[in-house]
């Protein structure tokens, strides 16, 4: 839910506080336009400083397999939080610079070269999330999904048997996953 909380009037007139355009919830901050921008830009700023950290620890001779460690977990950690919520709402811009948090990853021997990618980590996530989704009932999610589809065509399998019965969505976690792989 998305809200745009308003000014404090005083007595005299004069707001205190100014109409917000943009809300944190739950770590995440939404612009009135729906734009990850701000957040991206949020996240890779986190994982500079905690980057800067690491290479402090490692100036005071660290072993370098604790520091990969520590990399994967909390670099990792801040860029893939909340990642199918708002992956879809990223710009090329946006994943270009989640990449580049990776990339600094790679040039300072934190990360090796031929793991995944930032939009591999956030694929395989996803992948792994719906998987669970649509195979646990008990998930609070599951009540959202589609209905199961009865269809009895001879073509390739598909990951699941929901209906696909509303529009095609690269936005939103449920249709983006849905959606995924079916041509």
């Amino acid at each position: 839910m998305y809200s745009i909380s308003f000014a404090l009037i005083m007595p005299n007139g004069k707001p205190i506080l100014s109409p917000s355009l943009q809300s944190k919830i739950l770590g995440v901050t939404i612009t009135d336009k729906l734009s990850m921008s701000e957040h991206v830009r949020d996240v890779v700023l986190k994982c500079a400083q905690s980057l800067h950290v690491i290479n402090v620890l490692r100036c005071h001779s660290m072993n370098s397999q604790v520091l990969q460690a520590v990399y994967t977990s909390v670099i990792h950690t801040k860029l893939l939080y909340a990642s199918s919520a708002s992956w879809g709402f990223t710009t090329t811009d946006d994943q270009h610079r989640i990449e580049a948090v990776i990339r600094r990853g790679v040039w300072a021997c934190l990360y090796p070269a031929d793991r995944p990618t930032a939009a591999q980590l956030v694929e395989d996530y996803d992948n792994t999330w719906f998987s669970h989704l649509v195979n646990c009932e008990q998930h609070m999610l599951h009540q959202i999904l589609p209905a199961q589809s009865d269809h009895h065509y001879n073509l390739w399998p598909r990951a699941h048997n929901l209906s696909l019965s509303y529009a095609m969505d690269h936005h939103n976690f449920i249709p983006r996953l849905a959606f995924k792989d079916i041509y």
